[in-house]
């Protein structure tokens, strides 16, 4: 049994409790050592871990002193997989003026079992920071926009805009190029999108609580839908025009009714047709503004859809053969005029205590702010990530080709160290490599822990993913999960494990899934709802099918192994039920 993986980091002895929720929807596989230098420069803090240490101390929540000059505390690498620091998140929340550690529970958990509770020990209490908190929170609740945000976004789009001709490139000149952006810009997009995650957390609380005390609990999720302007919605949105030209057009119908394979040479090949043509140039369009999407998309070795284009045609196809009324325009609409109708009618209710009434608009308002941020400041991060990437699949093929890598994404099982010698030295790590992707292999095959505290666990007593028993669910039986986007509907159940192969999704099914990143988005817009496995009130599930309108029940523990695919089953958004009505 393995009891090593090639990367790993120190973890703390001090804050000992690390979960895999959140972190699980980034870095979903095994880490591999060319992304560990994201994480971790020579086992100390890298870019990401410097990243969390900024975005919390400008926040308020920490100091920089509670922070090890030498080793990684936010971020841990063990048993192969990146885990996030509760402890030191619940602090936020301990900390924090008019919130507990309690709701940063249930923001990252939602109804995860065995999260222990939270137990303050000395030093914990700061009411220094309290009060810097205290400030940030006025600055979020009177926020109207987001200038850094938007001028990182501006950055990244010129990286895109101007990428040379790879193909003309040196071996070394791709990876300094690749280096030169990472090294220069990754820590202050990731602090970014840290903060402004943190700051997404406040007007979430008042919101959530504001609700509870009037007794109306299942309104949270209505006043935090159809936002708009939230990036990871967005390319469901692009797709969708595409589906409804391909849909609209003969020619373009009997190209993609021929199957998905090689679909793009097949579009491209008919170009003068000219349905095929504007259609090839709108999603050409489409790839500059999304390319960089895709399953996995921090880790470089893994495919987006300008890479593997047939991986956006597909999640186009399902939505081509999808009707007019599952646009994603007209349901965003709907639940922003649903959230704008029930924010005036909550506040109108709170018109009696007119403090709560001020902190709950301002609450509404942020959140208009925050949340879109949030999504925003992560597809910064995505963007500078392909610009790596990209290069990196070039330098790949290039040593798939002259029969140095067993296939071109080998890259990743290498260093950074590692890579410039390779790029100075084809073929130094041939024969390693191989034995490295065996590893690999091996430990993505194990079922690591989701949560852990008092220590590193034995990596050598992970039990086998294939073998875990899980009995279904018969009909009349219910698994429940916490509610992510309102809304009761009934469709046959897809258990899809894998967003590259949708195939089996039809318009009208609903979706479950083990997570959900971005790259899983386009196949919510076909589904009648979608059920996931993990994931809680901030997680990309729930913040994408609020946009558009999907009725959603994440953390629903094992639902791909206990939901019998092809079963008819009914969802509950609000409630987090989901029911088997009849087995297939």
């Amino acid at each position: 049994m393995v009891d090593r993986w090639l990367v790993e980091t120190d973890l703390s002895d001090k804050w000992d409790f690390y979960t895999r929720a959140n972190v699980g929807e980034v870095f979903p596989d095994p880490v591999a050592p060319l992304t560990f230098s994201y994480i971790s420069r020579d086992g100390g803090p890298g870019p990401s871990e410097n990243g969390f240490r900024r975005a919390y101390i400008r926040f308020g929540s920490h100091s920089p002193e509670e922070f090890p000059d030498d080793e990684c505390l936010f971020l841990g690498v063990t048993g192969g997989y990146c885990y996030l620091n509760a402890s030191a998140m619940r602090l936020l929340g301990h900390r924090a003026p008019g919130m507990t550690a309690a709701d940063i529970d249930a923001a990252f958990f939602g109804d995860a079992p065995g999260v222990p509770p939270f137990e303050p020990v000395e030093g914990d209490d700061r009411p220094d920071l309290t009060e810097k908190m205290q400030q940030t929170i006025q600055w979020i609740f009177t926020a109207t926009d987001l200038p850094q945000v938007r001028a990182h976004e501006e950055l990244v789009n010129g990286l895109r805009r101007d990428r040379p001709d790879l193909s003309q490139m040196s071996d070394r000149e791709i990876v300094d190029r690749g280096y030169e952006f990472f090294d220069t810009y990754f820590e202050d997009l990731f602090a970014e999108h840290l903060f402004i995650t943190a700051c997404s957390t406040v007007p979430m609380g008042v919101i959530t609580g504001v609700c509870e005390a009037i007794g109306r609990p299942e309104d949270t999720l209505k006043l935090i839908a159809g936002l708009g302007d939230v990036e990871s919605a967005a390319p469901s949105m692009a797709m969708w025009d595409l589906g409804r030209v391909a849909a609209d057009s003969d020619a373009l119908n009997a190209i993609f009714d021929a199957g998905i394979s090689d679909l793009e040479e097949r579009l491209r090949a008919a170009g003068d047709d000219p349905d095929v043509s504007k259609y090839v140039r709108m999603y050409d369009d489409c790839l500059v503004d999304f390319g960089s999407r895709g399953p996995n998309e921090w880790e470089q070795r893994c495919p987006t859809w300008e890479t593997d284009p047939n991986l956006a045609l597909a999640a186009i196809d399902r939505m081509r053969l999808s009707d007019d009324s599952r646009s994603p325009f007209d349901n965003n609409a709907e639940r922003a005029g649903e959230r704008e109708r029930l924010g005036a009618e909550i506040a109108a209710l709170l018109e009696g205590d007119p403090e709560t009434q001020g902190q709950f608009v301002a609450a509404l308002h942020a959140a208009t702010i925050f949340m879109p941020g949030r999504e925003r400041t992560k597809t910064n991060c995505v963007k500078l990530i392909q610009e790596g990437r990209m290069g990196s699949h070039e330098l790949g093929r290039r040593r798939a080709s002259a029969g140095h890598f067993h296939h071109h994404t080998d890259f990743a099982f290498l260093t950074r160290e590692e890579l410039e010698v390779e790029a100075d030295d084809p073929g130094t790590f041939t024969a390693e490599l191989r034995d490295r992707e065996a590893l690999f292999n091996e430990v993505a095959g194990l079922q690591e822990p989701f949560l852990f505290t008092g220590g590193r666990p034995d990596m050598s007593q992970y039990p086998p993913r294939s073998v875990e028993d899980v009995e279904p669910l018969a009909a009349g039986e219910a698994i429940v999960g916490a509610g992510g986007c309102p809304g009761v509907v009934r469709g046959i159940a897809r258990v899809v494990l894998d967003s590259q192969d949708p195939t089996a999704l039809a318009p009208g099914d609903i979706l479950v899934a083990p997570i959900t990143d971005p790259s899983w988005t386009p196949l919510f817009v076909p589904a009648e709802g979608v059920v996931v496995d993990v994931g809680a009130p901030l997680s990309h599930a729930i913040i994408v099918s609020r946009e558009l309108g999907i009725p959603c029940v994440v953390s629903a523990t094992d639902a791909t192994k206990k939901i019998p695919d092809g079963a008819l089953i009914e969802v509950d958004g609000t409630t987090g039920v989901v029911t088997v009505v009849e087995t297939p």
